[in-house]
């Protein structure tokens, strides 16, 4: 028999498995982004950008937006290099490192996860760079280099905290479950995601700004807690970050599950929105609330995660079987997150577009909620100026990137709904 005629049969076969769950992955994940969108939706008129947004204004933020796309793609690019290299065994030393943690494989894949982590983040760092000082330029960012730095690395040590824990339980299951790992794997990635649901907004968010909950007496938070009442919703806690110490941007979200659920304002918002923008923002995000759209989202990530890693799975085998590395060694813990890592970056196609249903529902609920549709488009334009958001990205841009509808769509739903009453 000849072995390397057998090396490429296997080789062959594995490519077209990978190929397989890649394709399958995608299917489950457009039929999962169907299934889990709203239908409450409102169809926007047709609007012209020339007839809301100043020329020069949008040309600028156009600029600024291209930028940063390409700067985001390029990093993303370093690390995926970074990570596939490390995966091969490159650099030797590093590689070497990996090697010796699999005198204690538990623990080693840990740190092999970790080390994954800020390598990938290293390669990345002169792009993301860039982008921070192109944010200072356009106004954007106030947060000078040091500090945007001593941001990174806190970000940086948070992420390796998550992979460690997730790469030791993975490779757990790789060890116990050789080849259906990602059955059970799937159960830890969606709980792992509740886990980080639950604790980011009272264990990672708060050592990067200063979350106060609002006066109980304020106006402001007698009108968010008034519009909570009439959208029947139990909105946890309303808190004002002091988001101006990084960003002149305006915005607001809503965060957590159970204990931790929360509405989020920006002080910017707060401070500089006429009421009625910042009113229509808060009764967006109880939308969001109303809608279980935190739900929405972790049950998009457990119909997604298991054919996710099974195309992990085949791609890390590949890399393995040709290194001579056991998948459930330490040292093939690159070659595990690169897997991961792919998979989440080909579902964020279908994930987007599900985000943006998600957003538009929550527009028709707050159109419907305060019966102002020119709060809304006021918020649109002010944000547009202080965020500098395109009116209308690119369609390519718009399909990899854009979580929400654009400002034209969301002005467009304002008017038909306008147009409705």
């Amino acid at each position: 028999m000849d072995p390397a005629g057998s090396a490429r049969t296997w080789r062959a076969s594995g490519v077209a498995r990978l190929a397989l769950a890649g394709v399958a992955m995608l299917l489950v994940a457009e039929l999962a982004a169907l299934l889990l969108a709203p239908t409450d939706t409102i169809t926007p008129l047709p609007v012209s950008a020339s007839e809301w947004f100043d020329a020069a204004a949008s040309e600028r933020a156009a600029e600024f937006r291209g930028g940063q796309r390409l700067l985001f793609l390029a990093g993303v690019a370093c690390q995926l290099a970074a990570v596939a290299a490390l995966a091969l065994g490159r650099p030797r030393r590093l590689a070497g490192l990996l090697r010796r943690f699999g005198r204690r494989p538990l623990l080693g894949a840990a740190a092999a996860g970790g080390l994954t982590v800020v390598w990938a983040r290293v390669a990345s760092l002169p792009a993301s760079f860039v982008a921070h000082e192109r944010a200072v330029d356009f106004g954007i960012s106030v947060r000078g280099d040091l500090a945007w730095l001593g941001d990174v690395a806190l970000a940086t040590a948070i992420n390796a905290l998550v992979i460690a824990l997730a790469a030791l339980v993975l490779v757990a299951l790789v060890r116990r479950f050789p080849r259906r790992w990602w059955l059970p794997g799937s159960l830890a990635v969606v709980a792992i995601a509740v886990l980080i649901t639950v604790v980011a907004p009272v264990l990672f968010a708060p050592r990067f700004n200063e979350f106060v909950p609002l006066p109980e007496r304020s106006q402001l938070r007698q009108q968010v807690l008034g519009l909570a009442d009439r959208a029947g919703v139990d909105v946890g806690e309303v808190y004002r970050v002091d988001a101006s110490r990084r960003s002149t941007t305006l915005n607001a979200y809503v965060g957590g599950l159970g204990p931790s659920k929360r509405v989020v304002l920006y002080d910017n918002l707060i401070e500089e929105a006429e009421r009625r923008e910042l009113l229509s923002v808060v009764a967006h995000e109880l939308g969001h609330v109303a809608h279980r759209d935190i739900m929405r989202g972790l049950a998009f990530v457990a119909l997604v995660a298991p054919l996710g890693l099974l195309f992990a799975r085949e791609l890390s085998s590949l890399i393995a079987r040709r290194r001579g590395l056991d998948p459930g060694a330490p040292a093939a813990v690159p070659a595990l997150l690169l897997g991961v890592v792919l998979a989440a970056l080909l579902l964020q196609l279908p994930g987007n577009q599900l985000s943006r249903r998600v957003e538009a529902s929550a527009d028709a609920f707050a159109l419907r909620l305060t019966e102002d549709p020119r709060g809304l488009i006021g918020l649109q334009l002010r944000t547009a100026d202080s965020n500098l958001s395109e009116p209308e990205p690119p369609t390519w841009a718009e399909w990899l990137f854009s979580t929400h509808p654009s400002k034209l769509e969301r002005i467009g739903a304002a008017l038909a709904y306008e147009r409705e009453r």
